[in-house]
């Protein structure tokens, strides 16, 4: 399995560059200079040639930025990563700030001084979040100035891994369940525009059937491409990850470029109306767009909403993926069950990893493995490392979230165990969790619904008792993609798309209670389509729950649970013992029939 970029790789990353990096602003005459988390790419998860706030800060979140100036620095990271930001960062360089404050913009302009010069790299930013950093700058007195050499890639030199060049590889109709040719047709017909430039490796993946392996934990190649009216593109890609295989796969219809065409290529299109999604493309290409002469039309990716809806064979992937994970998963927590003594994480990421690859048909995890015992379980997107992995201990809870990529579908779960036996505050929390997660998969809803107007349900039962979580409810997820995916969602920020029959999203409310435990339970749902209920007037949607592993049950304090949630978790036990047991030895099929028996 591919690792991502952290201090197990790289222990010479983080504070020691940061004089590095300001050498080589001097020599741009710079002041500031502006270090977002997002690649060229606008990628969450990163190559390690492009985790330029890694190497800077030392924190590996999936989210931030950095703000750089020559006597002080900062930076900024949102709720999830406000454990693991101080534990990874050095902060008498690094202020470290909450991006929900006002983020970078409000920094700038609390903070920089008339006539100083901000840098910026027009290929890592958006151009409305660009447009915010200018609105900033003007207001203290500072000027932006785009940067054709990033001084960070300077500074990094030739200690900067290579950019990857995996081969990109066919992603065959078994599997993606519509031909490219198609899926240019229906999408170029609604799109409004003589041209579309695409930059987002996940919508280039599926638009075209193909899959790499340039992005960690995602199958994802990296490139751009422009699709036409009528049905045609361009594919741009670098030649050393061009196959024979793919050359074959792609239709009369494709012309494979080389991405040095790309500037070219987008020069040409004076005068025509272009789509072009300012959320997933730098503000580089609308500055060529510009300058080309082309009529702008900034709209959304139009392959992102096609993209969520899942087809019927990628939804039959789905469940079969789940199985198989599920069984990986439930041998796993036998395993823990079996343990004498503590359990280490790093052993129990490593043991589930083992589980998985012994299905014989994992191609990567789908993102690195949180395992986190006691405390470490406090720290959402916390993963062990060398430097940070503890042991649970009797008493501790250990929460493992995790996931893999198959060639029929992307799995994510999170399940909370109990090492020894849980204390009573544990059993009350982990089951107001539980019956948040339960109100959320057992919802009906109607057409136009957005994942923010059920988000309440999953906190309801954490907010009668003044609690919360500071992380979104669910997210979308890709078929053989990214384990996050848009347009939906479930969280409380307004907006997103509906949900829509084939959507696959998470559902996954928690709880964390600094310096001592957390709690996360995850599945992953399909949206249904809409049936009538009886007596009622309008048919509804719902969800299909994909995941299949068990919920501990000595952290169920079934006392708290209503009828209906007791019939619901035994319901949805019974599901996982009749469609994982058969998959499992003697030993581990006899404990899942226990820990499935109804409470």
């Amino acid at each position: 399995m591919r690792q991502s970029f952290d201090e197990t790789t790289d222990p010479s990353y983080g504070p020691r560059h940061l004089p590095l990096i300001r050498r080589a602003m001097a020599d741009q005459g710079l002041d500031g200079f502006i270090v977002p988390h997002e690649d060229e790419h606008q990628n969450e998860y990163l190559p390690a040639a492009n985790d330029r706030l890694a190497w800077a800060t030392g924190f590996t979140g999936s989210a931030g930025a950095a703000m750089i100036m020559t006597d002080k620095a900062a930076l900024f990271v949102d709720g999830r990563y406000a454990l693991q930001a101080p534990a990874q960062v050095d902060q008498d360089m690094f202020e470290i700030k909450d991006l929900m404050d006002g983020g970078v913009p409000a920094w700038i302009e609390a903070t920089a001084k008339a006539g100083q010069v901000l840098g910026y790299d027009p290929r890592l930013h958006s151009p409305d979040s660009l447009a915010q950093l200018e609105a900033a700058a003007v207001k203290a007195g500072a000027s932006m100035m785009a940067v054709s050499d990033n001084p960070l890639d300077a500074a990094w030199g030739t200690n900067r891994p290579a950019q990857p060049a995996a081969p990109v590889v066919p992603h065959t109709l078994q599997y993606s369940g519509e031909a490219s040719a198609e899926k240019r047709r229906r999408i170029s017909l609604a799109m409004n525009a003589d041209a579309a430039v695409l930059t987002a490796p996940a919508s280039i993946a599926w638009l075209f059937n193909i899959r790499g392996g340039d992005v960690i934990r995602s199958p994802l190649p990296l490139g751009q491409a422009i699709l036409r009216k009528d049905g045609s593109a361009d594919l741009f890609l670098d030649p050393a990850k061009i196959t024979p295989g793919l050359t074959k796969w792609l239709d009369a219809d494709v012309a494979l470029r080389d991405p040095s065409d790309l500037q070219g290529a987008l020069a040409k299109l004076s005068n025509q109306i272009v789509s072009i999604d300012p959320a997933q493309s730098s503000a580089w290409y609308f500055s060529q767009l510009e300058t080309a002469g082309a009529r702008i039309y900034r709209m959304p990716d139009p392959t992102a909403l096609p993209r969520a809806i899942k087809n019927v064979v990628e939804i039959a992937g789905a469940r079969a993926a789940h199985s198989r994970d599920g069984a990986a998963l439930t041998n796993f927590l036998h395993w823990i069950v079996n343990q004498n003594g503590p359990i280490e994480e790093l052993a129990a990421v490593a043991q589930l990893e083992a589980f998985r690859e012994a299905t014989g048909v994992l191609k990567d995890l789908s993102f690195d493995t949180i395992a986190g015992a006691g405390p470490n379980g406090a720290v959402v997107h916390y993963h062990p490392t060398i430097k940070t992995s503890r042991a649970a201990q009797d008493g501790d809870l250990l929460l493992v979230d995790s996931g893999g990529q198959y060639l029929d579908g992307t799995t994510d779960v999170t399940r909370t165990v109990s090492i020894g036996t849980p204390s009573e505050e544990m059993r009350q929390r982990f089951t107001l969790v539980l019956k948040g997660h339960l109100a959320l998969a057992r919802v009906r809803f109607p057409a136009g619904i957005t994942g923010s107007l059920l988000d309440a349900l999953a906190r309801g039962p954490l907010w009668a008792q003044g609690l919360d979580y500071d992380h979104g409810t669910g997210h979308g997820v890709g078929s053989y993609l990214g384990v996050h995916e848009g347009p939906q969602g479930i969280s409380k920020r307004a907006g997103g798309a509906p949900l829509q029959p084939g959507m696959i999203v998470s559902n996954e409310p928690g709880y964390y209670k600094t310096g001592a435990y957390g709690i996360r339970i995850e599945n992953l749902q399909v949206v249904t389509q809409p049936t009538e209920i009886a007596g009622g007037e309008r048919a509804m949607l719902g969800f299909e729950t994909l995941t299949l592993a068990p919920i501990d049950r000595k952290l169920i304090a079934v006392c708290l649970l209503t009828a209906e949630e007791r019939a619901q978790l035994d319901a949805y036990h019974a599901r996982v013992l009749a469609e994982i047991g058969p998959q499992l030895g003697a030993d581990a099929r006899a404990w899942l029939e226990q820990v499935c028996a109804p409470l």
